[in-house]
C-alpha cells in the first residue's frame, strides 16, 4: 500500500521536527519504506509518501511524531490503476 501523508507542522518554523529528524532519524520500523517528500514554501506542511504491506507500521511511526505534527494520512493508487478500476479494465 502507498500513502500520501500531508504533515500540518505544529510550529513554524519547524525547528523541532528537524533537531529530531537530525538526532535521531526518521524514526520509521522496519517494513515502513520512505519514498519521498516535498515541504511547503512557508515551511508550514510536508507532503510525504511511504509504503508499507502493514498500515499498523505507519501508524506506529505517526506516533512518533505526532507531538509535533498532525497528519492526514490518505491511501492512494496509481494512475493507471486508477484509470482500471473506473473502466473496468483491471
Amino acid at each position: 500500500m502507498i500513502f500520501m501523508i500531508i504533515e500540518h507542522f505544529h510550529t513554524v518554523p519547524p525547528t523541532p521536527i528537524y533537531t529530531r529528524f537530525r538526532d535521531q532519524g526518521r524514526l520509521a520500523p522496519e517494513g515502513l519504506t520512505y519514498i519521498s517528500s516535498w515541504v511547503s514554501a512557508d515551511l508550514t506542511h510536508c507532503y510525504q509518501v511511504m509504503e508499507t504491506a502493514e498500515r499498523k507500521l505507519l501508524d506506529e511511526w505517526v506516533e512518533n511524531w505526532k507531538d509535533l505534527v498532525d497528519f492526514e494520512v490518505v491511501e492512494v493508487i496509481g494512475s493507471a490503476e486508477a484509470k482500471g478500476r473506473v473502466l473496468g479494465e483491471e
